[in-house]
């Protein structure tokens, strides 16, 4: 018989990694395995029994032809890790060639286990193929490879029909052994420190078919490499007010003083010009009014802007906290079940926008029914340069010479009536489109008036309420607090802008507003609102 030694080289997939932050598994690129029959002086002791090779027998005495053979047993290698499996051949990967896998053969026939004997005699032999078997020649991805590791696997053959007719089964032996060559490369990982296997001194070789003991692993520190630094946890982002964080407001905050400083010294210096002194002089900031106007604030103008402040003040507040809630504390079910199931902080906002809207309405009627409106609708062209000369005078920081009780400057005017007449009828109709009232299923209605269109104006409006509050009061507390506060708060005031002057009535009123204003901003929790809401609806908690 005339042994054939095969060397068949495979490339193995590679997987998920065995350990966190691990290589992927296994960590090898090539295969090598070799199938070598058993030598002929063990085919001839197996021809020469009296019964078949498959029956095993007792161990005879060692023989110098298996003695010879011993050499091309298997051949252990450093950190040897044997594995039983059940291994099946199928059918060969080309024509004409042999079925695959190709297994290794490590040990001769059962009938002849002289081999042990022999290894135990002359450990030397064994050993030496051994140690050469990692000296393969190496292929360009092996070479590459940092660090390679061997293992030998024993592993049960299936066994099957006979190759020659009267022959016995094939494969002829039940174990097999293969070498598998494995490059590993060591890098340093993040969490797991590098783990070398410790190479076991070598032992002696166990009985035909026992599987070898595996080596211990003990992790180590691979030389030449440290441990990676751990590193501290970042720091949690800054919480963001719209698209800056508060340090960012500030900063821009306190950029426009130097840029105020500027344009201060500028218009000083356009009004001494005798271009600026001269237009001054033709627009001197309020423009001419019609003669019926109605003079002085009337109590019921007084009330409206007090209920116009104190219930702007919180849907500003809630819409805010609209914005920027995620997980309601509450939801609102109306008892028609119009409008589905909305946050509690919605309610609140519509309710308020409700209030606001009923204020806004009957101060529109008693406006026009007055001829208050005349006040703060524009008449004539001339409001616009008297506008532009009385916002140079408030740059300038030389107030504008002015009796609100009387009639406002051209810039009052303006503003009051893109405040009442553009700004407050914009954040209605934006406002009842987002609302829960407004019939989503209407096709026609939602194509006509989308809410994209809806979200994209509802949102700088109110920051336009916002900049015109602030503005505002500003500009009250700068030109007279007390003369304009008995004008807006107490309706107290006269053709005579001194006759009030040192009145603390209207400044009394407005800290009392005040507390009202911020006891309500205080008081709209969750606790307070979900009993109110109750009475209109059901209130629950999801």
């Amino acid at each position: 018989m005339i042994a054939v030694s095969t060397t068949v080289t495979t490339r193995i997939r590679q997987g998920l990694p065995r350990i966190p932050n691990g290589a992927p598994w296994p960590p090898v690129t090539e295969t090598e395995t070799t199938h070598v029959p058993p030598a002929a002086p063990v085919v001839a002791a197996a021809a020469a029994a009296p019964e078949p090779a498959a029956a095993p027998a007792a161990p005879a005495a060692p023989e110098a032809p298996v003695a010879a053979a011993a050499p091309e047993v298997a051949a252990p290698a450093p950190a040897q890790v044997a594995v039983s499996q059940e291994l099946r051949r199928g059918l060969p990967r080309v024509p004409g060639g042999e079925p695959w896998p190709p297994a290794t053969v490590s040990a001769p026939a059962a009938p002849v286990t002289p081999v042990a004997a022999v290894a135990e005699e002359a450990p030397a032999a064994v050993a030496a193929p051994a140690a050469a078997a990692p000296a393969a020649p190496a292929t360009p991805a092996a070479a590459a490879a940092p660090a390679v590791e061997t293992v030998t696997e024993e592993v049960t053959l299936r066994r099957g029909l006979p190759r020659v007719a009267g022959g016995a089964p094939w494969p002829e032996v039940a174990t097999a052994a293969v070498t598998t060559t494995r490059a590993v490369e060591k890098q340093p990982e993040p969490v797991v420190e590098p783990v070398a296997a410790a190479a076991a001194p070598a032992a002696a070789p166990a009985a035909p078919g026992a599987a070898a003991p595996v080596a211990p692993v003990a992790p180590q520190k691979t030389a030449g490499v440290e441990k990676p630094k751990s590193h501290a946890a970042p720091k949690p982002e800054a919480k963001r007010y719209g698209r800056f964080t508060l340090v960012q407001w500030l900063l821009g905050a306190g950029a426009l003083v130097p840029l105020g400083v500027i344009v201060m010294f500028i218009a000083r210096w356009f009004l001494g010009s005798d271009t600026g002194s001269a237009f001054v002089e033709r627009y001197p900031g309020a423009a001419p009014m019609p003669e019926s106007a109605p003079v002085g604030v009337p109590a019921w103008l007084a009330w409206s802007h007090f209920l116009n402040v104190f219930l702007m003040v919180l849907i500003i507040r809630s819409g805010l906290q609209i914005r920027g809630e995620r997980r309601p504390p509450a939801y609102f079910t109306a008892r028609s079940g119009r409008g589905g199931k909305i946050s509690l902080t919605i309610w609140f906002h519509q309710a308020l926008d409700l209030l606001w809207v009923i204020n806004g309405a009957v101060f529109f009627v008693l406006l026009f029914a007055t001829g208050q409106w005349m006040r703060i609708v524009p008449t004539s062209w001339e409001v616009f340069p008297n506008a532009l000369s009385a916002g140079i005078q408030y740059l300038s920081f030389d107030w504008p010479t002015e009796n609100g009780w009387v009639h406002y400057n051209g810039l009052q005017e303006l503003a009051y009536f893109v405040t009442v007449f553009i700004a407050a009828p914009l954040a209605i109709i934006t406002g009842l489109r987002m609302s829960s009232i407004w019939p989503k299923n209407n096709q026609k209605l939602n194509a006509l008036y989308p809410a994209e269109i809806a979200r994209a104006v509802h949102f700088p409006v109110m920051l336009y309420f916002v900049v015109f509050i602030f503005m505002h009061v500003l500009l009250v507390f700068l030109t007279g607090a007390l003369r304009n506060l008995n004008h807006m708060f107490a309706a107290r005031g006269s053709v005579d802008p001194d006759v009030y002057a040192g009145d603390w009535t209207g400044l009394i009123v407005l800290l009392v507003a005040i507390a009202v204003t911020a006891g309500a901003w205080f008081a709209a929790r969750p606790l307070l609102i979900s009993p109110v809401a109750g009475l209109f609806g059901e209130v629950t908690t999801r």
